[in-house]
């Protein structure tokens, strides 16, 4: 083997090697000019495309779909017409999960505690099965004709968070983290807070997808050791344990430096991220340490697995720089006795939300954090599982809906004390102001600076995105 391979190349050999070198020497420098032209604009160096009315978003996703017919979109018509058999238009078996034969409808009970109450100066109508978020309803921004295009858990969960109906797909906390980054360089740019399990979709719920892995969400638990595997084993030291990481990032070093794969780097800050949790973490995960009139008012027990323990977390981790919080709760799936179990589940996560929103207000910190109330579809206005005259509904559930569902948003530029969209009068379809899952991803983007075109990622040969090809930011719940 010749040691100097240059002093076997003939002239036109060089030549045509080095021609490629001229060529790449241009391009290069032409791209360096556009880069330098980019990098001068402000908000293009924190990822942004337009000034931002959001900086964090804390987005709660209720796990099963919660029945919006008996908490935010009152149909008196639907009432009044329970039992009756469902007209024909509204049965379609390719639209319903598990209801097979035309069901009889199912309105709200005639119940005071199903009642719905006018709330605040903007006299929003909330269930009061949620009494202490009606007392916030003049912060919040309800949209009531979001429909999807899968009815079905696993697809509906992954098509509302990741765009698209099945795995490996990166989830809107991972777009945002990747977009925008993290404000803390002691902890993740986004972090996951689940109560019970995330059903169908799992993990993939709020992976990374293509996306390099560091913006995968990381899971932090209120109850034991707060992240997996973040603690020294038995009888290693804090210096120990540093000895270790550094000499794995010098073996990653080297690997990366050799073949340029990015997971590698990805790897090298992981390790270095999580040296540097097992300081801020406990910290933070320490409830204890939040005054008594906190904990009365989100009603958390520290040390214990909680969906209001979470909560409380979510507002110290936004506190704290995290750009995406994303808290699960799981227990919503109510096939069968909707209305023994509705309100067991609305008393759970009442008082912590309206605590959560109420404590970012008077911290000034709702102004410039979203928080979002979503589920992967909502619950139809038929009854599961009892057929009959109405006398008989009381053990009903409700099936899977994908037509027309309401969610919520509050702070971070949102419209306060607002209703946006109407579904019909038995509350199956839209009536004016559609919006579709993409349209409100689009938005949630847009209120964090981003423009949902243009944050791409280029994988296997073409530009993806969150809204793949679709989505329009609805101006009309912008404050």
């Amino acid at each position: 083997m010749n040691p100097n391979p240059f002093l076997t190349q003939n002239r036109r050999s060089f030549l045509q090697k080095s021609g490629f070198g001229f060529g790449g020497a241009a391009l290069a420098s032409l791209i360096n000019q556009d880069a330098a032209a980019i990098a001068d604009d402000p908000l293009v160096k924190l990822g942004l495309h337009h000034a931002p009315k959001a900086k964090r978003v804390i987005y709660i996703h209720m796990v099963g779909a919660p029945s919006h017919l008996d908490l935010f979109d009152f149909k008196p018509e639907l009432q009044k017409r329970t039992g009756k058999l469902c007209p024909d238009e509204f049965f379609d078996l390719n639209q319903l999960a598990f209801i097979r034969e035309q069901p009889n409808l199912l309105g709200t009970p005639k119940d005071e505690r199903f009642s719905f109450k006018k709330c605040g100066q903007s006299g929003t109508e909330i269930s009061n099965l949620l009494p202490n978020l009606q007392g916030m309803a003049d912060e919040m921004c309800f949209i009531k004709t979001l429909h999807t295009e899968q009815f079905n858990h696993a697809p509906a969960q992954m098509f509302t968070l990741t765009g698209f109906e099945r795995f490996g797909r990166p989830s809107i906390g991972s777009w945002a983290s990747y977009g925008l980054g993290s404000e803390n360089q002691n902890l993740p740019g986004f972090v996951v807070l689940i109560t019970g399990q995330v059903l169908g979709a799992g993990n993939s719920a709020f992976g990374s997808g293509f996306l390099p892995t560091i913006h995968q969400g990381v899971e932090f638990r209120s109850k034991g050791d707060p992240v997996l595997y973040l603690s020294n084993p038995e009888g290693v030291s804090h210096l120990d344990r540093k000895l270790v990481v550094d000499a794995v990032k010098d073996l990653n070093q080297v690997a990366l430096d050799d073949v340029g794969d990015p997971e590698i780097a990805t790897r090298i800050s992981q390790y270095e991220m999580a040296y540097r949790m097992q300081t801020s973490v406990p910290e933070l995960m320490d409830i204890k340490s939040e005054p008594k009139h906190i904990h009365k008012m989100y009603g958390t027990n520290p040390g214990k697995s909680s969906f209001a323990n979470n909560c409380l977390l979510a507002r110290r981790l936004v506190e704290r720089g995290v750009r995406f919080v994303q808290l699960f709760d799981q227990g919503w799936d109510h096939h069968g006795g909707v209305f023994d179990n509705l309100p067991k589940k609305a008393k759970q996560v009442d008082q912590p939300i309206a605590a959560l929103l109420k404590d970012l207000k008077e911290r000034g910190l709702l102004e410039d954090t979203l928080v979002v109330w979503n589920s992967e579809f909502g619950r139809t206005p038929m009854a599961q599982g009892i057929s009959g005259d109405g006398s008989k509904m009381s053990k009903a559930g409700r099936d899977h809906h994908k037509e027309a569902y309401t969610v919520w948003m509050a702070g971070g530029g949102t419209k306060r004390g607002h209703v946006y969209g109407e579904t019909d009068e038995l509350g199956y379809g839209i009536a004016k102001d559609p919006v579709h899952v993409h349209d409100f991803n689009a938005t949630v983007l847009h209120l964090l600076g981003v423009d949902h075109k243009r944050l791409t990622f280029r994988y296997q040969g073409r530009q993806f995105r969150l809204t793949d090809v679709h989505g329009e930011v609805k101006k009309g719940v912008l404050a």
